[in-house]
């Protein structure tokens, strides 16, 4: 286990965390202590609990906020997976129907062709 001191309103706190996760961690507190600084210049010295507490909440809004889009970006693009799966179906409905209908015509031209290669030499006399 990795160790890192990071500092939150003035105070270092030494913290535990994963080898690697070191630079993670220290700019989460720095976030952190972004909050804890914002609120203290918006409220003053109310008290450091308080003030811990405030910052913890609005992180958790934050998350909520960002979990509530991302569950709707997810279901944005379940509509699109399926409805790109609609239009593939169609696709390959449209080209099965065109495969068929070129089959038709390649048969009618052969079918043309031979006729007029079988008359062909009859009307050459």
């Amino acid at each position: 286990m990795a160790q890192v001191t990071v500092t939150i309103d003035g105070k270092a706190y030494r913290m535990a965390c994963e080898e690697g996760q070191e630079g993670h961690l220290t700019d989460l507190a720095n976030r952190f202590d972004g909050y804890v600084g914002h609120l203290k210049g918006q409220f003053g010295e109310i008290g450091d609990l308080r003030i811990t507490v405030m910052a913890g909440i609005m992180v958790m809004d934050e998350i909520a906020e960002l979990t509530r889009r991302v569950a709707g970006l997810e279901a944005e693009l379940e509509g699109l997976r399926s409805n790109r799966d609609t239009v593939v179906a169609a696709t390959a409905r449209t080209e099965e129907t065109l495969a068929q209908a070129l089959d038709e015509v390649t048969n009618h031209i052969r079918i043309i062709t031979e006729k007029l290669n079988n008359r062909a030499p009859a009307e050459l006399n």
